[in-house]
């Protein structure tokens, strides 16, 4: 078997490996090379060295308030989502009724796009502020928690499937020997299950953060930015500087790579960090 597997490895693996060159290594490495010139095209990409990414924090405020605005964002859906994905879980891996119907229509919302979803809660949303005389591009913070809203709305029901999995792969034996020693549900919890579920924990924190950052579709769908990119995040300001700003495409593709960056490194950090915890419980 050994042998076979060895053998026939390099086929199966090159059409893998070849799609991952052409779709992905080559767009990304010439996206790279790009954001180092001033192009309308490919073809005609004069180099410029690092004047896109002087540009990009000297000229244009924009990215700026877009990336704090994406982290302010992150940070509290992150923690939503997770604290309510997880309390959900701890209430449908109990001996109730009705478990497997709830778990369905939580998870339910993820299977809708986002485009879809962003129209949809503009709809709801203005239909709620209209009744006060405003629409949710009259402040950017009712854009904001528009946005934490739909985030919490979509995500929740995928992160809870993943924490159920997580509960009920601890052993019962566990719950039971504290029960019997006197230990008190929150004891339990603090003790036996947080502890337990931190590989289901590591891949929500990393599902919740990188979603976070990268969200387009809703964004342009909810607010589009308004009032005035107040609430525009950083994917959509990078597509608004491609494509809306003629002469502008090399900032644009030097605010993706930087938006690369910062994503990859938060990413690699949160995966160390809580790696480490499941390796010390």
């Amino acid at each position: 078997m050994e042998k076979n597997i060895k053998k026939y490895f390099p086929i199966f693996l090159l059409p893998t490996l070849i799609s991952f060159i052409l779709v992905f290594l080559i767009p990304f490495v010439l996206g790279i090379y790009l954001s180092f010139t001033k192009f309308t095209t490919v073809e005609n990409a004069t180099w410029v060295g690092i004047e896109n990414y002087i540009q990009a924090f000297t000229q244009d405020t924009n990215f700026l308030n877009a990336l704090w605005f994406t982290v302010k964002f992150t940070v509290v859906s992150v923690i939503t989502v997770n604290v309510l994905a997880f309390c959900l879980a701890l209430i449908l891996t109990r001996a109730i009724r009705g478990t497997s119907f709830f778990r369905t229509v939580f998870f339910m919302p993820n299977l809708i796009g986002g485009i879809v979803l962003g129209y949809i809660w503009n709809l709801l949303i203005n239909s709620v502020l209209g009744m006060f005389g405003y629409d949710i591009t009259y402040d950017a913070k009712f854009g904001f928690w528009g946005l934490v809203f739909l985030m919490n709305w979509q995500l929740i029901g995928y992160m809870m499937v993943i924490y159920i999995a997580g509960i009920q792969n601890i052993p019962k034996e566990l719950n039971e020997a504290a029960r019997i020693d006197g230990a008190s549900p929150f004891n339990i919890l603090k003790n036996i299950t947080i502890p337990m579920v931190m590989p289901s924990v590591t891949i929500c924190l990393f599902l919740t953060l990188t979603n976070s950052f990268k969200l387009f579709d809703q964004n342009l769908a909810l607010t589009g930015g308004a009032p005035a990119r107040e609430t525009s995040m950083l994917a959509l300001d990078i597509f608004n500087t491609f494509y809306g700003r003629i002469g502008w495409q090399g900032v644009g593709q030097a605010k993706a790579v930087v938006f690369f960056l910062i994503v990859a490194t938060i990413a690699f950090i949160q995966l160390k960090i809580t790696a480490r915890k499941e390796v010390e419980q």
